[in-house]
């Protein structure tokens, strides 16, 4: 799911605050109260994001292996990765369930989609069975093979890809470039822990290892909302706006958090135009509203006065089998409430 804006568009001040330097934060005595340097650096420590990638010391949580990512225009939150040997960018997407490349971009490093006319092929991949074709927002897209498939130290080995043809196919240039997107097919098989803040993603190479993230999140006044991954994959959490009790879906591939527009006329929410719009998967863009939220909560936690979105959403985001959505928690949100998305304890932390 990607947001653009139109040319001489309004954006979120969360576009301003990506490029915003933060202070540092001194760790030693948060290490020697909590007993868990590690975690607390890696994992909760407001680093300044021009910085965090550069201190060694905040890579490194025991039984992970740790990558950067980099905000690029638009808050897409971007990977550098190597497919069969050669570099991509993808989009970190919490939304998307499975590896994507844009066709130019797969031609280049060597996908390509398989040929065979069988349902089903299976390699000699352990734990995993590949197909022809993989269904993403209701679209059947074509499937290749990544002989090998990497991120910074971190090896994910054999790798079905998705292609896709894309109208933003490349979109960018150098660091802000994109390919494709990295999904949760990686991300839930590596129990990955994404810090929106830090600039880090985090993936789990010893299974064994167990981290108990909450006591920490706790003790930083974090709070815990619970995720849950629906019948069709995706991930959601629960939210209570004006008082009605709803879900919105965790998403890191969108620009700004919104809500379908149906839902939020129910409530009585007066939303202002404005020059954005959205792009969804086979669909024409969408304009998005902009609406003010005095009683918006993720759980238990109460999310800062901020403008949000207000659109018509397309159909496979709102149903989630016999979940029905009504929004969708973008990258504006999740950086400026500090998240933590732990895919290991299927927990959302807030700040």
């Amino acid at each position: 799911m990607g947001i653009y804006r139109l040319s001489n568009g309004v954006v979120s001040r969360a576009e301003a605050s990506l490029e915003m330097p933060r202070p540092r934060t001194p760790y030693n005595a948060m290490a020697r109260r909590l007993q868990k340097t590690a975690l607390l650096l890696a994992c909760m420590a407001p680093l300044s994001i021009s910085g965090s990638g550069k201190n060694g010391s905040a890579t490194q949580l025991p039984g992970y292996k740790a990558v950067s990512v980099r905000y690029g225009p638009m808050n897409k939150m971007i990977m550098s990765v190597r497919v069969n040997g050669q570099p991509a960018n993808l989009l970190v997407d919490t939304g998307a369930s499975r590896v994507i490349l844009d066709k130019e971009a797969a031609e280049s490093v060597g996908v390509r989609p398989f040929q065979r006319a069988l349902y089903q092929v299976r390699f000699a991949v352990p734990s995993q069975v590949f197909t022809m074709g993989n269904e993403i927002n209701g679209q059947l897209l074509p499937a290749g093979l990544a002989q090998s498939f990497s991120a910074g130290s971190m090896n994910f080995g054999t790798t079905q890809i998705a292609v896709r043809n894309s109208k933003h196919s490349g979109s960018g240039t150098g660091s802000g470039r994109v390919d494709g997107v990295l999904g949760l097919d990686i991300l839930l098989r590596h129990k990955a822990l994404i810090n929106c803040r830090t600039k880090l993603v985090f993936f789990k190479v010893d299974p064994a290892r167990r981290m108990n993230l909450d006591s920490v999140a706790a003790s930083e006044k974090f709070t815990r909302v619970p995720i849950q991954r629906e019948d069709t994959g995706a991930l959601t959490v629960p939210c209570s706006i004006r008082g009605q009790s709803v879900r919105v879906l965790v998403d890191t591939g969108a620009f700004v958090t919104m809500l379908h527009e149906s839902f939020a006329t129910s409530l009585g929410v007066a939303a202002e135009p404005t020059r954005i719009s959205a792009q969804f998967a086979r669909g024409a863009s969408k304009r998005i509203s902009a609406a003010k939220m005095d009683d918006f909560y993720i759980g238990a936690f109460k999310v800062p006065l901020e403008k949000f979105g207000v659109a018509t959403l397309p159909r496979f985001a709102l149903q989630q089998g016999d979940t029905k959505i009504a929004g969708i928690l973008g990258m504006d949100t999740l950086y400026i409430c500090r998240a933590i998305i732990d895919l290991d304890g299927m927990g959302l932390f807030l700040k």
